[in-house]
């Protein structure tokens, strides 16, 4: 495995010399090609026409469907490009409820993301479906023996999220996959934190489904996201919306949808954003994914030693296997004091709240928690002047 050439990565990304990033969870920094990739078709549909624009530019464009089957080892055609991750999840999850009734089972864990839960009450609130939380063990991680133990006859959807929005955790999305797949169960998995970070392989993880945003680990801008559908389960879901994208009207009272992926998208997109996301993962591909993932755990590691050799400091990460995510409080210093100091030291971190994953942080007795998110081009010297940084306002 190559190492990351940090000078590079750092010379590539401006934000690098203006800020510490560790909000990368949040939003990572665009890296120059990135970046060039927008700027330059923006400045193309100004000149010539926005749909000339996308004509001349076709090949960067479905560049970006490549990229993305290559970084998850799938088809092209199980990718749909979509304007986020919420919208790519919900895609899914309502195409796979729309069956649904009474007493049917949606499986999910105690990590879970506001919302994806909010989705499966409302699914449940409307069908009779009930939503089961499968318990951590107690390293924080869904236990995977007791999922196993829940399955039965009445469970139609496993849907998890990987790397949930605090806590460092990593879920084992694999083993949980491979229960799935035992069972004849779909599988969504929300990749949404950890794409980017944490390496992703469709076929060795075993979901159905996933989404992905594209402005988090793969730096790539706002407004951009991708689904991921396993062409075995495309046939079987018609999206919850649908426009003449997505199918095509035959005749005045029938339409035909689209054999692959794309039935999930809609016709309009924002063409230079999809664009720069190509680059971007085409960016991550390059360097590789054990290598980004290597890295970030080597900064993310080092950031929760310094961290907890500071008074008052509390790391609060979760689960056996940790990414680059680290969560902490500061006794007597609420978090989002602590995100509003440190910006103005040109330090980014944000603070995530109970409201945002209500179950884990209940259970924890936590109402938020600062978090702090390490990507490759982060330095020691960055960890050792934001644990200093951390230390001096909270004296």
């Amino acid at each position: 495995m190559k190492e990351i050439d940090v000078a590079t990565v750092r010379a590539d990304t401006p934000g690098t010399d203006h800020v510490i990033h560790f909000n990368n969870a949040g939003a990572g920094l665009m890296a120059t090609p990135v970046l060039d990739a927008v700027t330059s078709h923006l400045r193309l549909e100004a000149e010539i026409g926005a749909y000339e624009a996308h004509d001349r530019a076709r090949d960067a464009f479905e560049n970006t469907y490549r990229a993305l089957a290559k970084f998850l080892n799938c088809g092209a055609d199980e990718i749909a490009l979509m304007e986020n991750a919420t919208v790519a999840w919900q895609a899914a999850f309502y195409g796979l409820a729309a069956g649904f009734k009474a007493g049917d089972r949606i499986l999910t864990a105690e990590a879970e993301y506001a919302s994806n839960y909010i989705a499966y009450l409302q699914v449940a609130r409307r069908t009779g479906a009930v939503v089961e939380v499968v318990p951590s063990t107690p390293e924080g991680e869904l236990d995977v023996a007791a999922l196993r133990r829940m399955i039965d006859g009445r469970v139609k959807l496993i849907a998890i999220t990987h790397v949930p929005t605090n806590g460092g955790l990593i879920n084992p999305a694999a083993a949980v996959g491979e229960i799935a797949r035992e069972h004849g169960i779909p599988y969504l998995l929300d990749a949404c934190q950890s794409a980017g970070q944490v390496p992703l392989d469709v076929e060795k993880i075993g979901c159905d489904a996933l989404s992905v945003t594209g402005r988090k680990y793969l730096r790539g801008p706002r407004g951009t996201g991708f689904l991921y559908i396993k062409k075995s389960l495309i046939e079987r879901i018609e999206p919850p919306m649908l426009d003449l994208h997505g199918a095509v009207w035959t005749a005045a009272d029938s339409y035909k949808l689209r054999d692959d992926a794309k039935r999930f998208e809609n016709w309009e997109f924002n063409v230079a954003g999809q664009i720069g996301l190509g680059v971007a993962v085409d960016y991550a591909n390059a360097l590789g994914q054990d290598a980004i993932f290597a890295r970030i755990r080597q900064l993310a590691e080092r950031l929760r030693g310094e961290l907890a050799e500071i008074s008052g400091v509390t790391i609060r990460d979760i689960g056996r296997e940790k990414g680059g995510i680290v969560t902490f409080t500061v006794d007597g210093v609420p978090p989002a004091v602590l995100k509003e100091k440190l910006r103005a030291d040109a330090i980014n971190c944000t603070a995530s709240k109970v409201s945002s994953t209500r179950l884990d942080m209940t259970k924890r007795g936590l109402d938020a928690v600062v978090r702090a998110s390490i990507h490759y081009y982060n330095t020691e010297d960055e960890i050792a002047r934001f644990c200093a940084a951390v230390a001096r306002l909270t004296a």
